[in-house]
């Protein structure tokens, strides 16, 4: 078995968020998924069962299956196009059917399409477990929250400041009980700038993982609830995991439609 691994949302050689990679014509035991995605540490690896361009994709991270994750996704493809070439491959996942194209001209790029998106009012009750597990107040948050999914479930929450965002800690244990008691994968901290990029922080203990340098499902849901509540029309870019040491961009474009599917892109680095 080959375990291949990679960064993807990576700024040239640095940067992004790594993720396992296992291709084979069947899934391996999911005991041993289990304990391969626990060692390797990455926030997912991704193992693909098929063959050509029809692939079934289950996604682990140290601590739980999820159903979809974005960069594990994006490497993923990364991987494809390296052993079957610059393609467009449809992917079965627990979220749904989605789809990832990539190329490995001049450079290694590749672009998801989430499946369909939906939000949810955050509940007062949740809300104000989230706020008061970052140490901040109901009133800090610029957007009202809500729970958006593109094929898991994120709580977005908008700070007033990049400072604010900078400065964001949690009590580990906490923040998994609580994302696991209200199903969440991972809660979304933004802030929005003048100049139209989001800035992003993904917590994501419930998969027994701090933060996420990238986080591709998130951005999809964030970019969902964005088009489908009219808050901003068009593509835009995600700066993520710079406050870590691993600067990563997204660039996020919701398709036409309320609802519809939202595609998400980056750049790939080989780490081995």
């Amino acid at each position: 078995m080959k375990i291949e691994e990679y960064a993807a949302f990576s700024t040239g050689e640095a940067g992004g968020n790594p993720a396992g990679v296992v291709i084979g014509e069947s899934h391996p035991p999911e005991a041993e998924m289990r304990e391969i995605a626990a060692r390797l540490g990455h926030s997912e690896t991704a193992f693909a069962e098929g063959a050509g361009k029809d692939w079934h994709v289950r996604y682990f991270a140290p601590d739980s299956e999820v159903p979809f994750c974005g960069h594990a996704t994006i490497a993923l493809g990364a991987a494809l196009a390296g052993k079957y070439g610059s393609a467009t491959y449809a992917l079965r996942t627990a979220a749904g059917a989605i789809s990832v194209e990539a190329s490995t001209q001049g450079g290694i790029r590749a672009t998801l399409t989430s499946a369909p998106t939906r939000q949810e009012v955050a509940s007062d009750a949740l809300v104000s477990k989230a706020a008061a597990l970052f140490g901040w107040s109901k009133e800090d948050f610029t957007r009202p929250p809500v729970i958006a999914e593109a094929g898991a479930r994120h709580l977005v929450l908008g700070l007033p400041s990049r400072a604010t965002l900078a400065e964001m800690s949690y009590q580990f244990e906490a923040g998994q009980a609580l994302m696991r008691d209200h199903g969440l994968v991972t809660i979304l901290l933004m802030y929005e700038a003048p100049d139209g990029v989001v800035h992003t922080r993904n917590t994501f203990a419930s998969g027994g993982v701090y933060e996420d340098p990238a986080t591709g499902a998130a951005s999809a849901a964030l970019g969902g609830w964005f088009r489908d509540a009219a808050l901003r029309q068009g593509a835009f870019d995600i700066h993520q995991g710079d406050d870590m040491g691993a600067p990563s961009r997204i660039h996020v474009a919701p398709l036409p439609g309320i609802g519809s599917g939202v595609q998400v892109s980056g750049t790939v680095r080989v780490l081995r």
